[in-house]
């Protein structure tokens, strides 16, 4: 696979986010409309479009890889947002410590985190 290429939407390794807005995010010098997850073993598009699409199934691919992720940044959107409890749980009985807040804001601290090498991941919710 070619660096920065996207294939069935995922892109092998980590990758810093270079910019989100306008629907979207670029990173690993391509840019791709829509929500995504920022994993250890790469980025990852994610169907969901709003916090109240946030569900066990929404994050799954995050807790299967759950032993590679100390943080999991949440961007809620525009709006911070809160996680439902029973998500919560679940984070933390998996070992992952969770922080829900702008995706902005999720972005920057993802690309500080992962800049020091930092078990992070991240769910990125677009926005327009």
């Amino acid at each position: 696979m070619a660096p920065g290429r996207m294939y069935d939407g995922f892109v092998p390794g980590r990758h810093l986010i270079d910019s989100y807005g306008a629907g979207g995010f670029r990173f690993a010098e391509m840019s791709h409309r829509g929500s995504i997850l920022a994993l250890p073993s790469g980025i990852k598009a994610w169907e969901v479009t709003s916090p109240a699409e946030f569900s066990l199934d929404a994050f799954a691919p995050v807790l299967a890889e759950a032993a590679e992720i100390d943080v999991l940044l949440v961007g809620t959107g525009r709006e911070a947002a809160a996680l439902p409890e029973a998500l919560r749980r679940r984070f933390k009985d998996a070992g992952i410590g969770v922080d829900a807040m702008q995706t902005g804001a999720a972005a920057r601290t993802y690309n500080i985190l992962a800049a020091e090498n930092r078990k992070v991941a991240a769910a990125l919710v677009a926005v327009p």
